[in-house]
């Protein structure tokens, strides 16, 4: 877990010169740094990379559209998929590389010479950066396909050549084991408080080695979700990456990997910003989404009619607020239309706290994850229905539910895993849907996997489907156009187009 927000300073804004002058000499004070920290770097991409992967914005993350967790009220656009008028792929791609990769790499450089990081704790500090570049590196692969890799981040290359998205995300499973294997429990991670996502409670011993579990859980936790991605396209792999977490995982929501805004802007949660501080009020939730929180038919087909309010319904939404409306009435409205914004539930108040954690990985996702390996054959202790119920209960707790709650819900017979209809891909698919509500990205990501819900076509969609990738950014056409035509060619017949399925995403 984590703490206490401080914002690092972007590498892109650093620079060194020599003194030209005795005038210079003198008013230069020796004892201050000539370069950033390396953990101040490291805690500013992890402050970008959440909130990228977290945000609201249409500029950015138009995500909860693509889920149907949310409709949008007077601006129906982007949930038409449409990515171009806000050239949201570009928005995305450079807060990755740039703003989020760029820094890490620069710590990775600093992080030798740096005196602030203990030499005991250097190995953790590398091992560190480069789990949260793995974590990058495969985000920006499961959002467009195949990527400048191995020549991005080079300042004197601006035409860096795209390499195969599989190919990458075989590398960077390499490098996830390589840096799981420098992990040291028995040291401190060498970044005290300014590590965002896990920021020991004090300085003692115990809570600095406390902050480097949290990270050999992360590391781990993350191998997992990577062998599920591709357990369509190489399941023998898949098993042995997912077997070899056992025993090394998150088992509470305490684990989670989160990071905690802080009560003042520029670093509160951007929902916060997106839901409160714009005055506005563009989002309502999706009736696809909230009407199978109530337990009845919504306009997804296969999802299953619980026949049971889901716990989690008043802490996702606020009740519409409407004088002509039914006290109490939750509501959704239409994605791809704009919609009413008081006779329609909008986004509950836990979602407006200033301080709501961002998500990379909850402890919710890890118990369904083994589920489901469990499903496909994998050794990895327990039952599904153990580790779905774990999962359910986890999700239900995170929100401010109780252990009561989440039991009378896994006993109603189109909930609990023995009974509930479907496939596991269906039962699993569903709860990670309804569990990964403040976690977009990843919901879309899993969605994609696993094919499930079956979510209806937004209304006056400009492509024939839900977006499957997101375009390439018009810069890499204009900039790097032979490359980019390269990378478009390879991607199959469709090409640079939403409707090109990624080589994980197999069915």
């Amino acid at each position: 877990m984590k703490k206490l927000l401080v914002l690092g300073v972007s590498a892109l804004a650093l620079t060194t010169s020599c003194v030209s002058n005795l005038s210079e000499d003198y008013n230069t004070n020796p004892k201050s740094s000539t370069s950033a920290l390396a953990s101040g770097l490291i805690s500013n991409a992890e402050r970008t990379l959440v909130r990228t992967v977290n945000s609201s914005s249409v500029n950015l993350n138009p995500l909860r559209f693509y889920v149907q967790y949310w409709a949008a009220t007077d601006y129906p656009n982007e949930s038409q998929y449409d990515l171009i008028t806000r050239a949201i792929p570009t928005g995305y791609w450079n807060a990755l590389y740039r703003d989020c990769l760029r820094d890490l790499r620069e710590a990775k450089n600093s992080i030798p010479t740096d005196i602030t990081v203990p030499d005991a704790s250097k190995a953790n500090a590398l091992a560190i950066e480069e789990i949260l570049e793995i974590y990058t590196w495969a985000t920006l692969v499961e959002t467009f396909g195949d990527i400048p890799y191995s020549e991005a981040l080079d300042f004197s290359n601006s035409q860096p050549k795209y390499e195969r998205q599989a190919t990458i995300y075989a590398d960077l499973a390499a490098r996830l084991d390589a840096a799981i294997g420098k992990l040291d429990a028995t040291k401190p991670t060498g970044l005290g408080t300014n590590d965002l996502l896990f920021t020991p409670a004090s300085t003692t011993d115990a809570n600095l080695l406390a902050a480097t579990a949290g990270w050999i859980k992360f590391a781990n936790a993350l191998k997992l979700r990577m062998a599920l991605v591709t357990a369509d396209v190489d399941a023998a792999k898949s098993k042995t990456m997912a077997e070899a977490t056992v025993g090394k995982l998150p088992t509470s929501n305490a684990d989670a990997v989160d990071l905690a805004f802080t009560g003042t802007f520029p670093n509160t949660n951007p929902l916060y910003e997106d839901l409160v501080r714009s005055g506005r009020t563009d989002f309502v939730g999706a009736s696809t989404f909230i009407n199978p929180l109530k337990g009845v038919a919504g306009p997804a087909t296969g999802v299953p009619v619980t026949g049971v309010t889901d716990p989690r319904l008043n802490d996702y939404f606020s009740a519409a607020t409407s004088a002509n409306v039914t006290a109490g009435t939750y509501a959704g409205g239409v994605v791809g239309t704009g919609n009413s914004k008081t006779t329609l539930s909008q986004p509950g108040a836990k979602l407006r706290a200033q301080t709501l954690p961002g998500v990379l990985i909850s402890y919710a996702q890890v118990e369904l994850m083994q589920a489901e390996a469990i499903e496909r054959g994998f050794a990895m202790g327990g039952t599904a229905a153990s580790h779905y119920d774990a999962g359910v209960t986890a999700s239900i707790l995170e929100w401010g539910g109780t252990t009561a709650e989440a039991n009378t819900y896994l006993a109603a017979p189109n909930v609990a895993y023995a009974t509930a209809p479907g496939t596991y891909k269906q039962k699993i698919g569903y709860q990670l849907w309804v569990a990964l509500y403040n976690q977009p990205t990843e919901s879309w990501t899993q969605w994609r996997r696993l094919d499930y819900p079956q979510l209806p076509l937004a209304s006056n969609a400009i492509y024939p489907v839900i977006p499957r990738r997101f375009l390439y950014p018009t810069v890499e056409q204009n900039l790097n156009g032979a490359n980019y035509a390269e990378a478009a060619a390879a991607l199959g017949s469709t090409g640079d187009n939403v409707a090109t399925k990624l080589f994980w995403d197999k069915f």
